[in-house]
């Protein structure tokens, strides 16, 4: 049995509390990862859009400003705003670094799967959807490939989602890894992923909604789609990094509670704490 039962209520409840409790203080530290993926973004609209492949690639460079806001907030969760060693965005560091390869450990292969899916998705032929043409055989081939992959990513996702909160201990340079995570959240896994997945799935709805509704209404009043989709984007992305700002919290709350984490005690696996 675990030593210690998450109860999903109250990681949810504690998660969106302290976040909205320390509202002025997100606005302080999300401002430049704010503006430098708004930048990002901006830079992408640019680009050709002939297939996904920019939007994986953009979303690759936006995970940049994201881990410098991630990296600031869940400090502040476990160690209080006076512990933050500069204002996020304006610096990279080890500890930038060291959450990034952890976070590529545990979403790397999603990420992947992701984009393999999305390269065979985009070989869909429409002529063949309607039965106007005989489908060609390496594109049915490669269109075999679409169900194992999409079983593929959602377990992995899964997994992921799962061992995420150990990105919490690189935030306060402990040594964490997926499989010390999945130890330490046997017999609390299903509320870790429903919590977690829950508070993701109202993130992405929250923000798709905004784009929906902004960018309908700015067109209307500025009549550009450039105007439009700056001041749409401008607000959806700061939409998109209070979710992830909630998703940070609970993160940092699952992960206290599961080690009993405190500073200036080592993080050990569990046999080794007896």
């Amino acid at each position: 049995m675990p030593s210690v039962k998450l109860s999903f209520g109250d990681v949810l409840s504690e998660s969106f509390g302290y976040f909205f409790a320390n509202i002025r203080l997100f606005f302080d530290i999300v401002t430049i990862p704010w503006i430098l993926s708004l930048v990002i973004r901006l830079i992408g609209s640019q680009m050709p859009r002939e297939s996904l492949i920019p939007v994986l690639v953009e979303k690759l460079i936006d995970i940049v400003p994201l881990v410098m806001f991630m990296v600031a907030w869940q400090r502040v969760v476990l160690l209080g705003p006076q512990r933050l060693d500069r204002q996020p965005g304006l610096g990279w560091s080890a500890r930038e670094t060291s959450f990034l390869v952890h976070l590529i450990k545990i979403g790397g292969v999603t990420f992947v799967l992701l984009g393999a899916f999305i390269l065979a998705m985009g070989e869909i032929d429409p002529a063949a959807l309607t039965g106007g043409a005989p489908p060609d055989p390496e594109t049915a081939a490669k269109q075999t490939l679409l169900a194992p992959l999409a079983s593929a990513f959602i377990v992995s996702a899964l997994v992921a989602l799962r061992v995420s909160f150990g990105l919490a201990a690189t935030s306060v340079d402990e040594r964490g890894s997926p499989a010390l995570s999945w130890t330490l959240s046997r017999g609390n896994g299903w509320v870790i992923v429903g919590a977690l997945f829950l508070i993701s799935f109202l993130g992405t709805m929250v923000t798709a909604a905004a784009v929906l509704i902004l960018l309908g209404a700015t067109r209307g009043v500025l009549g550009a789609d450039f105007a439009a989709y700056v001041v749409t984007w401008t607000f959806a992305l700061l939409v998109s990094y209070a979710g992830n700002g909630v998703l940070a919290t609970a993160q940092a709350i699952i992960f206290r509670q599961l080690t009993g984490w405190r500073e200036g005690v080592p993080l050990s696996a569990p046999a080794e704490r007896g």
